[in-house]
């Protein structure tokens, strides 16, 4: 079983089906929070939601079609990261997280994403990753930002959650800039 430490006591971990329970209680600690803007929680609504939930990310990594990552703070379960789509034919892949109220503000995604996308683009060649992100959710906004992406457009009221229509904006990475904006971080830190 891998940990990647992020700092701090944080760790990125798989997710596995066995973490079910857990990854429920985790949901239902943020449940509010957590559903502003996806639907996850709806998804997660009990433990064979949660069972059936980590099956689907089991299934896309065996088919190399995606990935589910937990983020744990002193070995805590407080958040995922996960390649939503991944298409190693075309090199694009999609990026998403969540977090728990507790766990936010504390850069985890942001180091947890740079460790997925160093993994995406320089172990398995992915050319693009993009972020898609609710035009009201400023925090994820401020991940991608802090990531390097780029933002594309917005797709208006494509997203029906919670009764209305959200819009949602396309930010993405290519591999090019993640290889620019790494070596100048490495000339930074000389």
């Amino acid at each position: 079983m891998y940990a990647i430490s992020l700092g701090d006591g944080a760790e990125l971990r798989p997710l596995e089906v066995w973490h079910a329970e857990e990854l429920l209680a985790h949901i239902d600690r943020g449940r509010a929070f957590i559903g502003q803007h996806v639907g996850l929680p709806e998804v997660v609504a009990d433990l064979d939601g949660a069972r059936a939930y980590l099956r689907s990310y089991a299934d896309k990594r065996a088919a190399d079609a995606g990935a589910l990552h937990g983020i744990r703070q002193d070995g805590t379960l407080v958040g995922g990261l996960l390649f939503r789509t991944w298409d190693t034919p075309s090199g694009v892949c999609e990026a998403g997280c969540w977090l728990e109220p507790a766990a936010a503000g504390r850069g985890l995604v942001t180091r947890g994403m740079r460790v997925l996308l160093d993994w995406a683009f320089e172990e398995r060649g992915m050319h693009r990753v993009e972020w898609h992100v609710s035009t009201a959710n400023q925090p994820s906004i401020n991940v991608a930002r802090r990531l390097g992406m780029t933002r594309e457009g917005v797709l208006r009221e494509n997203y029906p959650h919670h009764g209305k229509r959200t819009s949602t904006e396309i930010w993405s990475l290519l591999a090019p800039e993640w290889r620019m904006a790494r070596s100048g971080d490495a000339q930074h830190a000389h």
